[in-house]
């Protein structure tokens, strides 16, 4: 069976921050003596940057702010963990030897937020929306959901039966499980609309409680603590959240005191975010990794097929001094397709700035400067030339023009050609009608490491995401074992040799992962926050947050105190 992954996506992605913050999962080292002992009670209020639209874990793919809400409302059969380890939620699983069949078997202790019971009906009653989801759902997800058969063994047991081997299948169990009991008999089409997207009813920590509507718009969303979760209890009795259009304007809601955390910190508000004295900032590595592509099937540039050319351009590129400047320290080193932190990350060794080597090695591969004075290397005929695709935002273009500086340096001429986001996916990607592109995979609600879809060689054609045209077979058969192994040491070792060769043939240039910022209040304890693989995931460990201080008061649009 196939992996499916999601569109390759080109964003400009707000990274521009000052400072340079360490990767922590506290901001500020803690003993005994300074940490205070939980206790429950108190409000949380947070500014999230983004506008409501529905909550339902089936409609929030496109709204980071809805996908935020959900994470506290709903649950999925499994979750993953920081570094993609699966853990169970709703329910626990087991493997065939064969790989082939998956045995669920669901928590009995876990009702509604409105009290009924969860069963396996709930479960197959999610999916059966997802394989006929319309407009609504992915069509590459209805279809992987229609190859997979779904049996109700018992009112808490299930099995879902693959038709090959498939590991990175966990990967599709950690979606959002709907009611049956409430919107039975409704197609998706119809959910779109349904009024329970504004009083949605799930299995999470938190329930919905209420809007906060002003001058008829809504401005905010109550949850309140599950008094039955199944889970660790939450310490917090609220979660408040307050609709904000940009991280300006929630940095001044926390300088009014009207909230205490910021969902998202930006570069023009992170300087101005770290001299807050009160307010820890949180970074974690994004599931972001920008890279630039080289078409190694084109016949334009057959200097992408040497692998002393690839590492010689690698070589040449100040990926730091990119960060540094241009992202103000807020990106990773990238030396993989696969994320670090990650179980199946292995760390090859890192590609430092060497411009000096990187000429040696063009001149080993027979680039030399025709005569004195030349700007530009060729090998007979053939100059060391190329045109670079790059998404036209600000972010792009800079780093585009400081790679063609220093590209420039080594006797290359780059052409860079902007062009909007769409156009380059659809129809210079998909076709592999380019040379080089500056891109940003983004590998966002997929913990599996599989990196099978972008440099498998059964990706080159058709619908593949093998955008490079990489064709290694080594590699491929790595990749294709790797996806069918039911043991993680296994996997863990077809992923670890498929990185070497990756870093031996470079076959694209990784350059960063980008790194999310997040602020909140130190009257705020419990926070902690690993790498990520979506924005959500700073609530992975919601219930172990507290308040520290005595709550202030502040007043609502109501006109009623609540504790923030």
């Amino acid at each position: 069976m196939r992996k499916i992954r999601w569109q390759l996506l080109i964003i400009f992605l707000a990274g521009l921050v000052v400072g340079i913050l360490l990767l922590t999962e506290q901001p500020v080292p803690s003993t005994p003596l300074d940490t205070p002992e939980p206790e429950r009670g108190g409000v949380y209020t947070e500014a999230l940057i983004g506008s409501f639209q529905r909550l339902n874990p089936l409609l929030d793919r496109y709204s980071q702010a809805d996908r935020d809400v959900d994470r506290l409302i709903f649950s999925g059969l499994i979750r993953f963990d920081s570094a993609a380890n699966p853990q169970p939620d709703l329910a626990q699983w087991g493997v065939s030897a064969d790989g082939t069949l998956y045995n669920l078997a669901l928590r009995k202790d876990i009702r509604w937020h409105d009290g009924k019971p969860f069963t396996a009906d709930d479960v197959i009653f999610t999916i059966e929306l997802m394989r006929n989801g319309g407009n609504i759902v992915p069509a590459d997800l209805q279809e992987f959901w229609k190859a997979v058969e779904v049996v109700r063994l018992s009112e808490y047991d299930l099995q879902f039966r693959l038709p090959a081997p498939f590991a990175p299948f966990l990967d599709y169990l950690t979606f959002g499980i709907l009611p049956k009991h409430l919107l039975e008999n409704k197609t998706i089409e119809q959910i779109v609309n349904d009024p329970f997207n504004l009083k949605p009813v799930g299995t999470g920590p938190y329930q919905f409680s209420r809007l906060i509507v002003e001058n008829g718009v809504i401005t905010g969303v109550v949850l309140s603590a599950n008094p039955n979760y199944y889970g660790e209890k939450p310490y917090l009795d609220e979660i408040v959240f307050r609709y904000y259009p940009d991280s300006a304007s929630a940095l001044q809601a926390y300088q009014d005191k009207q909230v205490q955390g910021i969902s998202e910190i930006t570069s023009d508000v992170l300087e101005i975010a770290l001299a807050e004295p009160n307010l820890a900032i949180y970074s974690a590595r994004q599931p972001i990794l920008s890279i630039l592509l080289l078409n190694l099937n084109n016949a334009d540039v057959p200097f992408f097929q040497n692998k002393d050319v690839r590492k010689a351009l690698m070589l040449g590129l100040n990926r730091q001094g990119m960060i540094d400047v241009h992202l103000k320290g807020q990106a990773i080193l990238a030396n993989g397709p696969i994320l670090p932190g990650t179980w199946a990350y292995y760390a090859t060794p890192s590609f430092e700035y060497d411009p000096q080597q990187a000429k040696t090695l063009l001149e080993k591969a027979g680039y030399v400067y025709a005569k004195e004075g030349d700007a530009v290397r060729v090998k007979g005929e053939k100059p060391l030339a190329f045109t670079l695709l790059v998404p036209d935002t600000p972010l792009h273009l800079a780093l585009a023009e400081e790679i063609r500086t220093n590209w420039n340096a080594l006797g290359v001429q780059v052409t860079l050609e902007p062009l909007p986001y769409d156009q380059l996916v659809q129809e210079n990607l998909k076709d592999r009608a380019y040379q080089a592109a500056l891109v940003d995979l983004n590998l966002t609600q997929t913990p599996d490491p599989d990196p099978y879809p972008f440099w498998d060689q059964a990706q080159i054609s058709g619908d593949g995401q093998n955008y490079s045209q990489w064709d290694n077979r080594m590699a491929s058969e790595y990749l294709e074992q790797a996806r069918v192994a039911t043991n993680r040491d296994e996997r863990t070792r077809y992923y670890r040799n498929f990185q070497v060769i990756f870093h031996e043939e470079l076959p694209a240039l990784p350059l960063f992962y980008r790194v999310y910022n997040y602020g909140v209040s130190r009257e705020i304890g419990g926070v902690r926050m690993g790498p990520l693989f979506d924005p959500s995931d700073r609530f992975a460990h919601i219930t172990e947050w507290y308040l520290v201080n005595r709550p202030r008061v502040v007043a609502t649009p109501q006109g009623t105190p609540t504790q923030p």
